[in-house]
C-alpha cells in the first residue's frame, strides 16, 4: 500500500520538516466534494502568508473505504478525522450536528474533534443561496441589472413560515427521534412545488397551511416534546439562528434544487426575454439584430454554474463565524520588518 494512503498530520509535519527553512509550511485541508473546493478556498486564503499555505484536497479511494462515519458526504472523509492536526485539517458541512450541540455521536465528533472545521449552516449549498447575493447571480447570468424580484424579502418570509416546524425537527433530533419528522419529511412539507415570480404569495400561503397542519399533528402525538419547543427555540437563537434566516440551516440540497434554482431560473428567463426585446427594438436592420442577439446569447451564463461560483456569502455574518474558527490556530502573522 502506498505511503500516501497513510497520510496524517504527523506525516505532513515530517514532510514540512524536510523542506527548506525558507519554504512555506504546507497544510492539507480535506473537503468532502469537488463543489466544496472553491468555498473553502475563499475561507482559507485569508490565513495564508509568507510562512504557511493551504492545499485543498479530496480523500483518496482508499481513505473513503476506511470511513468511520457512514452518513452523508462526510463519510468521504470520516477515516481522516482521527488523523487531523496542525498540518492536516478537515473542513465539512455541519448538517444538523452543530444544532444538536453534542447530543449525538456525530455532533460530538464535529464539535470536539481538534482541527475539524465546519460550516455552521447545514451545508455549503445554503451559503451559496445567501439571499443578498442572488440578484448578482441573475446579473452574472443575464447581464441585465434590473431588479424584478426581491429575493431577500421572499427568503425572509419563507424562513419565517418554516421556522416553527424547523424547531420541532431539531427538538426531535436532539431526542434521537429521526423518524417522526425526518429531514426527508421536512423537505416534502416545505418544498414550494412549482414556483415562479408570479405565484410566490400562493406558495407561502400553502406552505403556511402545511406547516400548521403538521405541527398540529406533532403536538397531539408528542406532548412531551411539545413542552420543550420554547426551550429549543431559545437554544437555537442563542446559537445565532433566527426565524428570518432559517433557510441557511435546513437541508441545503433541497433548498438549492427545489427552491432557489427554480426561482432564479424563472427570474433569469424574464430578464433575458426583456434584454432580447430591447435588442429587437433598438436594432436598425436585420443584420444588426442577428449580430446583437447572437452576441448577447453567447455572453449569458448558466444559472446553476453562476450560483455555485457566487461568493456573495463572504459578506454574511455566518461567513465571519466560519472564518473565526481558524483564527486562533492559523492567524496570519505580519511580515517581519
Amino acid at each position: 500500500m502506498k505511503l500516501a494512503h497513510h497520510i496524517s498530520s504527523q506525516y505532513m509535519t515530517a514532510a514540512n520538516a524536510l523542506r527548506s527553512e525558507k519554504s512555506r509550511r504546507k497544510i492539507i485541508a480535506y473537503v468532502e466534494s469537488y463543489d466544496d473546493v472553491l468555498f473553502w478556498r475563499t475561507v482559507l486564503r485569508r490565513f495564508e502568508n509568507e510562512k504557511q499555505f493551504f492545499e485543498i484536497m479530496l480523500p483518496t479511494k482508499e481513505e473513503k473505504k476506511r470511513t468511520v462515519l457512514g452518513r452523508g458526504k462526510r463519510s468521504a472523509i470520516g477515516s481522516l478525522l482521527q488523523n487531523t492536526g496542525h498540518d492536516m485539517i478537515a473542513c465539512v458541512d455541519a448538517d444538523y450536528d452543530y444544532l444538536l450541540q453534542g447530543s449525538s455521536e456525530g455532533s460530538r465528533s464535529l464539535l470536539h474533534t481538534p482541527y475539524v472545521f465546519h460550516t455552521f449552516a447545514y451545508s455549503i449549498e445554503n451559503l451559496q443561496c445567501y439571499a443578498k447575493g442572488l440578484h448578482d447571480v441573475c446579473v452574472m447570468t443575464t447581464l441585465n441589472d434590473r431588479r424584478i424580484f426581491d429575493f431577500e424579502l421572499f427568503l425572509k418570509r419563507y424562513s419565517e413560515e418554516v421556522w416553527p416546524l424547523f424547531c420541532w425537527s431539531v427538538a426531535l433530533y436532539r431526542k434521537f427521534d429521526y423518524h417522526t419528522l425526518s429531514i426527508t419529511d421536512m423537505d416534502n412539507i416545505i418544498s414550494p412545488g412549482r414556483i415562479t415570480t408570479g405565484n410566490t404569495e400562493d406558495v407561502l400561503k400553502k406552505l403556511r397551511g402545511r406547516v400548521k397542519h403538521k405541527i398540529g399533528t406533532l403536538r397531539q402525538n408528542n406532548p412531551r416534546i411539545s413542552k420543550t419547543i420554547p426551550q429549543t427555540e431559545q437554544s437555537l437563537r442563542s446559537l445565532g439562528l433566527s426565524p428570518e434566516t432559517t433557510y441557511l440551516f435546513i437541508h441545503g440540497h433541497s433548498l438549492f434544487d427545489k427552491l432557489v434554482v427554480p426561482l432564479l431560473k424563472a427570474v433569469c428567463r424574464k430578464l433575458i426575454e426583456e434584454r432580447e426585446q430591447e435588442i429587437r427594438l433598438l436594432a436598425i436592420h436585420k443584420t444588426q439584430l442577428s449580430n446583437e442577439l447572437s452576441c448577447y446569447n453567447n455572453s449569458i451564463g448558466d444559472t446553476v454554474s453562476m450560483l455555485k461560483k457566487s461568493t456573495a456569502y463572504t459578506e454574511s455574518p455566518l461567513f465571519e463565524k466560519i472564518s473565526g474558527q481558524f483564527a486562533p490556530l492559523f492567524k496570519s502573522e505580519e511580515p517581519e520588518a
